[in-house]
């Protein structure tokens, strides 16, 4: 059966790829931002906070509220630029590998 011979040398390479992209992800940074970038969070692709940076413009002691809410449009926005990555690279290996656009990969 040759095509199972295909299909597993596929799936050796699917893993190594993976695991190569794994440890990519933990020294890639990515950035999310709110309010024009007055909030900035960094974080690292397998999501660990690196920094935080606000502009003195978002700090008001009389309405911490606002601010909670730009901290959690900063840190949605770099977990969506974190999964948009991750995406992308995906369908790259798959594209690599001659499997169909839209396949899911089970792992």
């Amino acid at each position: 059966m040759k095509n199972i011979g295909e299909l597993m040398a596929k799936a050796q390479k699917v893993q190594s790829q993976m695991t190569i992209l794994q440890s990519k992800m933990e020294q890639q940074e990515f950035t999310g931002e709110a309010a024009n970038g007055a909030v900035k969070i960094v974080m690292t692709g397998k999501g660990v906070p690196v920094s935080v940076k606000l502009d003195k413009s978002v700090v008001d002691p009389n309405d911490v509220e606002t601010l909670e809410d730009l901290l959690m449009v900063a840190l949605t926005n770099a977990r969506d630029n974190i999964d948009n990555y991750m995406a992308s690279e995906m369908e790259k290996m798959q594209a690599g590998l001659g499997l169909p656009p839209g396949f899911k990969l089970p792992f």
